[in-house]
């Protein structure tokens, strides 16, 4: 099972948006299960999870883990191919961000239309190494950092800009034959409050 992967086709999209689908797909990460199983813990009959599951087959999203026999009955024990699924805007390629339509580096909706794009072409770059059996060559680079106010941000950004661009001229090599363009993403964005869980005195007042 893959950590995650990309959802590209858009049928294969609209299958696993499907509320009892991409519920069935959480229970099969968790481990293999047959219809069986999963109706009681989907709460359905099992002739209809059968109908979804085959959906769910069908576009790749979950495959066959084993079979085995209950009674007179063969089950066949279904996992998911993925721990976790990510749509890339390829599925909505009619409308899928341009983050070449217009550079502004201090629009959330640019920092949008890049990570949109970032998506996409990873997940092109995963599907190609994977037919090719290959090692796709990444890096990436995730923290946090807490600012004193606007202008320290403002600062930090302007040295990160400044330090990349350093860097992007002393490797740049564009005219060497045999070389291979890589595309370098920066992005700096507040980070989301998360939800605080009530303390168990507050849950028993």
């Amino acid at each position: 099972m893959l950590d995650v992967t990309v959802i590209e086709d858009p049928e294969a999209a609209a299958v696993s948006l499907d509320p009892i689908r991409a519920r069935l797909l959480a229970e099969l990460a968790a481990g293999p299960a047959s219809a069986a199983m999963l109706a009681g813990q989907v709460g359905l009959p099992r002739q209809k999870v059968n109908y979804h599951l085959k959906a769910l087959e069908r576009h790749g999203l979950v495959e066959l883990a084993g079979e085995r026999r209950k009674g007179n009955v063969t089950e066949r024990l279904m996992r998911a191919t993925a721990a976790s699924y990510v749509i890339s805007p390829l599925a909505l390629a009619a409308v899928q961000p341009d983050p070449d339509r217009f550079r502004d580096q201090l629009s959330a909706r640019w920092l949008l239309a890049l990570g949109a794009r970032l998506v996409r072409d990873v997940g092109r770059l995963i599907t190609g190494a994977a037919k090719a059996r290959q090692r796709l060559a990444t890096y990436a680079l995730d923290g946090e950092v807490r600012f004193a106010s606007a202008a320290e941000r403002a600062a930090f950004i302007q040295e990160l800009t400044a330090g990349v661009t350093a860097l992007i001229r002393k490797y740049g090599a564009p005219d060497t034959e045999g070389g291979r363009d890589h595309r370098i993403v920066v992005a700096v964005h507040p980070t989301l409050k998360e939800p605080q869980s009530p303390s168990p005195q507050t849950e028993l007042e």
